[in-house]
């Protein structure tokens, strides 16, 4: 039933791709203009790039419909930004620029000499002339800027820093965790004894937008031409830094494109050199990577045109695109080759399509439904790479067959002519295998075809035999348990989410800011908002204000959170403040509220309208929050503990929310949707290897090899230094795609060879498909490996995995997956073969090759048939 379907399957597409072939070999100008014209009418939609970009942080980077989005839509709805500024009520990160001091050689900064330094450029920050002044734009609370608390407390008098007692972290009520870093208490006291780093906050008014844009830019302007002082080192950032540092990072792979090309078609030139001049394929070589170059401009046209956000991630697409596309072109050239010389061009192309045709259609399909799946993650940046690259593999599949084959024709007539490759002059025949530059166009005189390439006899002379030798299996046993060791062992290593500083290229002045940020403020975490959300919840309610304590017991015991800081709650402050009126009275209590409100500076923190309290909120403060772990752990700890307030014997209704939490919430969904983007794209590829391969238990092979190749780029980018984030849940799809691609036809060949033995069965099938693997692993990681010279995080990382996925799939494909298969006798098909003999083709691309079964005849190359 399985092989009926693959025949009902190829044999009418063979019969429309022969069609094709010929079709396009009779009118080669046609399809060669055509596809031009159409490229360029396309391409013409890279005019609305500039207008497409989609760099917004928040956006692309962090889940859609994600929980802390839906806490910040009901705390901005309840409680709206107030003309009275406070860091602590922020539902954004608000409008602001910052500094961090530190000594050079990490002294105290808590000296006269430091602090001269520190309030001389307090000063220089203030006096920023760029339209407006601080004093302008400032954020204020009692109509007074909002100061520097550390800077509030020495009068900005820099000699009182020594002889100032000051606590920590809380110092007469007013919080230093956030403004000294690196701090050292004098023993049995809360007194800072020294300090290694002093922070400063300059927040703007939310609403002056254009005016403090202008001011900002100032402020990075003036810091990127600070100079050094001799003891201190500045570090600077503003609210806007990650934002605009994004959208510069995609410039900096802009340079390695042109380096990519070159690379691209030196490798094709080189795997399609003859020394045969009429014979090479120089030019063929040198289109068909122009040919991958039309796909990526009229596809990313066309998605441009449609209004497709174009996310920086869609910046590495063109290099895959590159690389994948090229193999194409390879399968294509091979079946070239393998046809009779002397035939017409037009019949030569329409055996070429005939045998690769069905194999690249299915390739592509199979590549094309991996990224497809890749748009089930909830972050708009994936699935912008996914629909950005499946439409290019796409394109890159219509211009082979069009543009490219036309090329091909072009080439066929010269070949015909016996013509020169460069200078296109007819030269004298060579006689048997003569080579030289002014004789060509040998062949093979009793097959008709040209002579086969050298490499294809180094896999059936020597690596064959070698691999099938009993103490080389054994060896390659040990080294695979190594692997699988090392790659579990990894699996358990890895880190969970983006690090922000990472959207920025590695010289970014963001870097600097969040290292010292890290080394030196990260003994405190957010300050937790806890939201009572019950419009019912009665506060004059004792039973009900015991539930509530209870419930802040709860978030106090947990690990992250400071029990020695007394959550900032306005209930607690209004109960305590009780002026000869009963609290516990509903009528007394909300009589009352809004005086002490007013009063307290707490207005911000009760939605009291219409004499009904729909909301109100209290503020718990988090500690050691240093890691992405840490951060996980702390998000995950806050919603079970609302979870449990809200089963209370008087439930309390609550939600925690922090700006911070926006980007926390990445670690809610980065592996549930991983592995659901594998376990779909698994079992997709397992149907299509059902579909393709009649052999079951083959199929379970292909299954085995993709879990194994997922595991080992899992576990080996972890100890690479490579977080799974949203730019490596991409490669991690992708990685399922090549999976099939190295192990599908390498199993089927094993399982549909003639041979009797299973180390002959191993032998026959490395020889037939060794060095296309070879070839096409090379031939993508070329399309990749000039990102491994880029300046960001993002497109190292691409880097990483995309040559993780196909170094360990190409050696499941050339060196595991054959070995494993000699141990398995019955995995072997004994069917009876036709004596039709079709033109066989020698695949000299890795290119995913598939494997198929037409008229019951098994192909030598599973990509011709």
């Amino acid at each position: 039933m399985a092989k009926c379907k693959t025949d009902c399957i190829e044999q009418p597409l063979s019969l429309a791709f022969q069609k094709l072939g010929c079709f396009v070999g009779r009118h080669p100008c046609v399809f060669l203009l055509v596809a031009l014209f159409v490229a360029a009418a396309l391409g013409a939609g890279f005019i609305f790039l500039q207008e497409r970009k989609a760099n917004d942080i928040e956006d692309q980077f962090t889940p859609v419909n994600a929980p802390a989005k839906m806490e910040r839509a009901f705390v901005v709805e309840n409680f709206p930004q107030s003309e009275e500024f406070s860091q602590l009520r922020l539902s954004s990160d608000g409008t602001y620029a910052s500094l961090i001091i530190t000594g050079l050689h990490g002294e105290n900064i808590l000296t006269e000499a430091a602090f001269n330094n520190i309030i001389e450029l307090d000063r220089q920050v203030k006096n920023i002339a760029a339209g407006n002044t601080f004093e302008e734009l400032c954020a204020k609370a009692n109509g007074r800027c909002i100061s520097n608390a550390i800077l509030d407390i020495i009068n900005y008098n820099a000699a009182e820093i020594v002889s100032s007692a000051i606590t920590y972290p809380m110092n007469n009520g007013t919080f230093l965790g956030t403004s000294i870093g690196g701090v050292k208490l004098k023993q049995g006291s809360l007194e800072i004894l020294c300090a290694k780093a002093v922070r400063l906050f300059y927040f703007l008014d939310e609403e002056k937008t254009k005016n403090n844009s202008e001011w900002l830019d100032g402020f990075l302007k003036l810091f990127s031409n600070y100079t050094q002082q001799k003891m201190l080192h500045v570090s600077y950032f503003t609210s806007v830094s990650r934002q605009k540092e994004l959208e510069t990072n995609a410039d900096s792979v802009i340079p390695l494109f042109s380096v990519t090309y070159f690379l691209a078609i030196t490798i094709s030139i080189l795997s399609c050199l003859r020394l045969d001049c009429v014979r090479t394929k120089v030019w063929v070589a040198a289109f068909g990577v122009v040919s991958a170059g039309l796909a990526v401009l009229a596809s990313f046209g066309l998605l441009l045109f449609c209004g497709v956000p174009f996310a920086m991630t869609v910046a590495t697409a063109p290099f895959l695109i590159l690389g994948v596309g090229v193999d194409d072109m390879f399968i294509m050239i091979s079946c070239w080759q393998k046809t009779e010389v002397d035939k017409a061009v037009e019949v030569r192309l329409a055996e070429t399509y005939k045998e690769a045709g069905v194999s690249i259609t299915i390739t592509t399909l199979t590549d094309v439904l991996a990224f497809y799946i890749g748009l089930l993650t909830p972050f708009r940046s994936v699935q912008s790479f996914c629909i950005y690259t499946s439409t290019a593999l796409l394109f890159c599949y219509v211009f082979n067959i069009t543009f490219f084959g036309a090329c091909l024709a072009f080439n066929g007539r010269r070949e015909k002519g016996n013509r020169h490759w460069l200078t296109c002059m007819r030269v004298p025949e060579a006689s048997g295998d003569a080579k030289g530059c002014c004789v060509g166009g040998s062949y093979d005189k009793n097959t008709h075809k040209e002579f086969e390439m050298p490499m294809d006899s180094f896999f059936k002379k020597y690596y064959g035999p070698f691999l099938t030798r009993v103490w080389v299996k054994v060896l390659v046993c040990l080294i695979y348990a190594g692997y699988l060791a090392v790659s579990i062992y990894g699996c358990f290593q890895i880190q969970e989410g983006l690090d922000l500083k990472h959207l920025a290229v590695d010289s970014s002045y963001v870097g600097d800011y969040y290292d010292n940020e890290d080394e030196f403020f990260s003994d405190f975490g957010p300050n937790v908002m806890l939201v009572i959300k019950d419009e019912h919840f009665q506060y004059w309610n004792p039973t009900a204000r015991e539930s509530l304590d209870l419930c802040l017991k709860h978030f106090q015991n947990l690990t992250m959170a400071d029990s020695y800081i007394r959550p900032v709650s306005w209930l607690h402050e209004y109960v305590a403040f009780n002026a000869g009126f009963n609290v516990n009275n509903e009528t007394q209590f909300k009589s009352h509220l809004t005086t002490f409100l007013n009063y307290s500076g707490f207005s911000q923190d009760v939605n009291f309208t219409n004499n009904q309290i729909h909301a109100s909120r209290l503020f718990v403060q988090t500690v050691n929050v240093r890691t992405a772990i840490d951060e996980k752990n702390m998000l995950n700890a806050f919603r079970e503990t609302t979870a449990e307030c809200g089963n209370l014997q008087t439930p309390v209704d609550l939600t925690v929310y922090h700006p911070a939490f926006i980007y926390f919430d990445q670690y809610a969904v980065i592996i549930p949707n991983t592995i659901q983007n594998i376990v779909v794209a698994t079992c997709a590829m397992l149907f299509i290897s059902l579909l393709l391969i009649p052999n079951p238990l083959c199929s379970l092979w292909v299954t085995f090899a993709i879990a194994s190749v997922i595991v080992g780029v899992t576990g080996f980018m972890a100890l690479w230094d490579v977080s799974l984030d949203s730019v490596s849940m991409i490669n991690l799809v992708i990685c399922i795609g090549f999976s099939v691609d190295f192990s599908a036809h390498i199993s089927y060949a094993f399982v549909s060879s003639e041979k009797s033995s299973a180390n002959e069965k191993a032998m026959d099938a490395i020889t037939k498909l060794g060095y296309p693997i070879v070839q096409g692993a090379v031939s993508t990681i070329a399309g990749v490996v000039v990102l491994a010279a880029a300046k960001s995080y993002i497109f190292r990382t691409f880097f990483k995995i995309m040559f993780l996925v196909i170094l360990f799939g190409a050696v499941h494909g050339i060196v595991f997956i054959p070995v494993f298969l000699t141990f398995l006798s019955t995995c072997s098909n004994s069917r009876e073969k036709n004596k039709e003999v079709l033109p066989e083709c020698s695949y000299t691309s890795q290119r995913p090759a598939k494997t198929f079964v037409i008229q019951n005849q098994w192909s030598a190359d599973p990509d011709c048939p």
